[in-house]
């Protein structure tokens, strides 16, 4: 009886574990992300770093491990502020900064398998 209790235990720690890893970190949510699009330096080194052309922070650092997966997932493990954030990001890019855009998308959806899928919600 012992030792089903401990394993029990073991078990629900583990599923807590995998539950939690579930989710992108929220770490970073509080990230002024208008006064990050408002500044070329700082737009531009997010972008740099995403391009792999500069040094990454490390919240743009988390990002760039995180893009490949959230297309793949439709970003099932981004919380709701995370989905709201992209979504100005996105639209910011494609309206204000189309170039950057044709870049990222060259880069993370060369076969505009994700832009096809994603098209109507941008």
């Amino acid at each position: 009886m012992k030792y089903f209790t401990v394993a029990f235990l073991i078990a629900g720690l583990m599923v807590a574990t995998i539950s939690a890893q579930e989710k992108y970190t929220t770490k970073y949510d509080n990230i002024n992300v208008d006064e990050i699009l408002a500044s070329d330096r700082l737009l531009n080194n997010y972008f740099n770093c995403l391009m792999e052309r500069g040094s990454c922070t490390p919240d743009a650092q988390e990002l760039k491990r995180a893009i490949p997966d959230a297309l793949k997932t439709e970003c099932s493990k981004c919380s709701e502020k995370q989905k709201k954030i992209i979504d100005k990001v996105i639209h910011f890019l494609i309206e204000k900064k189309p170039e950057h855009w044709k870049e990222l998308q060259a880069k993370y959806d060369p076969d505009n398998i994700y832009y096809n899928k994603y098209k109507n919600h941008l």
